[in-house]
């Protein structure tokens, strides 16, 4: 009887391998991603900032338009 456990059992070992290194997959897979997102979200970010800083330097340069419109 423990000679059939035993052989039932024996076919664990490359399971628990493939299993292993299906979660080393996903994890080297999430890692790889959280990289990328963290580098996307900075490039957002600075993008942003450039955008705000055109914005600001037009608004400055362009002269207002209202003052120079005649009354009346």
């Amino acid at each position: 009887m423990t000679s059939a456990i035993a052989a039932a059992d024996s076919g664990g070992g490359p399971v628990a391998a493939a299993y292993i290194v299906f979660l080393v997959l996903v994890l080297s897979y999430l890692a790889i991603m959280a990289v990328k997102l963290g580098r996307i979200e900075r490039e957002v970010v600075q993008i942003v900032e450039d955008l705000d800083r055109r914005e600001a330097a037009a608004s400055e340069a362009a002269p207002s338009t209202r003052s120079r419109e005649p009354v009346g």
